[in-house]
Formats: C-alpha cells, structure tokens, sequence
C-alpha cells in the first residue's frame, strides 16, 4: 500500500512529453535529484545535504556556440548512469547536450543535421539511455539512433555508431535493469509508429529482434530481466519475449494514452501513467514451472484533473515512486507502507 506524502515544488510546470520526469537515484532511500521539462528550460530539483529537503533551480539548455537565435524546445532530458560518470542529457529540436549530473558544466554539445530530413518533417532528438560500460544512446525524429562512446572523464565523446532500422521517431530507449538472459538483447528502442527493435550493445549493436508495430504508437518501454514491456497510445501494456520478440502478456491498463513507464529492478514492480489521470503499480514475475509471464495488478493512484506524463520510482526496489503531470507545478511522491 502506497501513501501520498508531501509534494516537491517546480520552478515551471510539467510539459506535455512522454516520459517527462527523470530521478537520479541516491545511495539513501530517497532520490539525490529530480527534473521535469518545461519550454526551454529544466526544473532540477536536488536534495539537500542533511537530507531533510530538496533544492531546486532552472537549469537553461546552452546556445550552440553562443548564437544569439532563439532557444529551441526541450523534447527530454535524463540522467544516464555509466560505471565511471553521471551524465545529465537532454534533448531538443536543435540537437544533444551533455552536461555532469548536477547542470553545472556542459560536457558536449552534438547539432543535428536539418538536411538530412524532408523540409515538412519536424526534427528534434527523443530517447535517452545508457548502455553497456560506456555508451550513451539517444534517439532522433528521423530513426536514426545515435551512439555516443562517454569515456571516464574529459569531454572527448564521439558518435561511435548509428543505428538505422527504425523508419519513424524514436519516441524511448531503455536499457536492462535486471540481468539479461543468454541471447535476449540488453537495449530496446520504439518509434512513432509502435515497432520494437532489440539490441546487443558492444563495441558493435547487433539486433537480436524486431517487434512490429501494429497500428498504435508505443510510448514508453522499459526491459526488465529478459521482458520488453511496452506502453501504447490505447492504454495497452504489452509484454514481449527480448530473445525473440513473441508476445507474452497484454493488459488493458489504462483508459487512455500511456506517457510513462518505469520498473524497478530488484522487485519486477512496474510503474505506469497515462492521459486518464492514473498511476498504477503491477508486479510482473516468471512462474518457475511454466516459464510463462505473469501480471499482478497491486495499486492505483488518481491524479486528479490531471494528464500524467512522467511517472518513476525512487528506489530499485519500488517502495516509494514520484509523478508529475500536464500543467502541473510540482512533483508528487508516493511511498509505500
């Protein structure tokens, strides 16, 4: 059972993105940072020293080469945990910014290319995840993911890869969180259209599937132990086989469009939020005979009169989660008790 505790304050309201809220996870058990996207800007919510409280700021994205146009649109921004650093990067319609976890100094800046794409076509960068030792993976509107090499310190990232199988947006990107099955894939990436692709991270990305789409966008997904799961824009939760893309599970979780998911990895607990106001906690598991995937719904959270677009638990075991909304001037938390 999960209990509403106080709410954390935002310098700007949530925008209406998916996945618009990223928690960096602290050695306690609170989060050591929070962020949501508004406009241009990110508000950063950092915890206190003594642990009793949070700090928080605007954190502006920097202008390429500190041109005087106007400051383009936040699309995402996460933080990417790797072995040897903490990167926080965020994505927009010009292009991809590094920065150290806190915001304080930038640590790479990579312009997208207009004329790669159909003059009509909007361009921004969407998906964000670490992968493997040392690889940070970002996602563009024209399909392309793009595979930055992050080395131990320093600001000497290069684009050691792009992958090229996905022929719309890249809407998510995540990583595994759990302990990846011999031959399932350690990377999934969505698009716009709803296909799924799996991927082997190395110092070359093999696929090990594609998952096709089926006439609904996928939103968000997550990969949890050798399990896809997958939100769509009709409320639906799929889960999928990693090593060969075969539906396992479907649940009818939501009334309307998924902007969020989130897993907790030592537990399976799976966090989802959408357009209908809910935030719903399920408990996925294997049933050690069968070797079957199995849904367990355990509770749901109404966010009133509000679109819920960013939805993460705090902790790896899913005993306390936060969420933010559409138009929404804080984040609310949630613990279990």
């Amino acid at each position: 059972m999960y209990r509403r505790e106080r709410s954390l304050p935002l310098r700007s309201s949530s925008a209406a993105l998916y996945n618009n809220l990223s928690v960096l996870r602290g050695p306690g058990p609170g989060p050591a940072a929070l962020c949501a996207v508004h406009g241009p800007g990110l508000s950063l919510l950092s915890a206190a020293e003594d642990g009793l409280g949070f700090s928080q700021r605007q954190l502006l994205q920097a202008r390429e080469g500190g041109t005087a146009v106007s400051t383009p649109l936040l699309t995402q921004a996460a933080w990417c945990v790797l072995p040897a650093r903490v990167l926080l990067v965020l994505t927009s319609q010009k292009g991809i910014q590094m920065y150290e976890a806190d915001g304080s100094t930038m640590v790479y800046w990579h312009a997208l290319d207009v004329t790669e794409h159909p003059p009509a076509q909007a361009v921004f960068a969407r998906g964000i995840a670490a992968a493997g030792e040392r690889f940070v993976c970002v996602g563009t509107s024209s399909g392309q993911v793009l595979v930055f090499d992050v080395p131990p310190k320093g600001t000497n990232v290069t684009v050691s890869e792009v992958l090229e199988r996905h022929r719309d947006a890249i809407t998510d990107i995540a990583a595994e969180l759990g302990q990846a099955p011999d031959g399932a894939g350690d990377l999934v990436t969505a698009d716009d259209a709803g296909s799924l692709c799996v991927w082997s991270t190395g110092e070359e990305f093999t696929l090990v599937c594609s998952i096709p789409a089926w006439g609904c966008s996928c939103s968000s997904v997550k990969l949890w132990n050798g399990v896809v799961a997958a939100g769509y824009g009709n409320g639906q939760i799929r889960l999928y086989q990693a090593a060969t893309g075969v539906l396992r599970a479907e649940v009818n979780a939501h009334a309307r469009w998924i902007y969020a998911l989130d897993l907790a990895p030592r537990t399976g607990k799976l966090l989802s939020g959408a357009e209908d106001s809910f935030v719903h906690v399920w408990q996925l598991s294997r049933d050690p005979d069968t070797d079957s995937i199995e849904v367990a719904h355990c509770q749901a959270e109404c966010v009133t009169d509000t679109q819920v677009c960013g939805a993460r638990f705090c902790d790896p075991e899913g005993d306390a989660f936060a969420v933010t909304g559409y138009d929404l001037s804080e984040v609310l938390r949630y613990r279990r008790v």
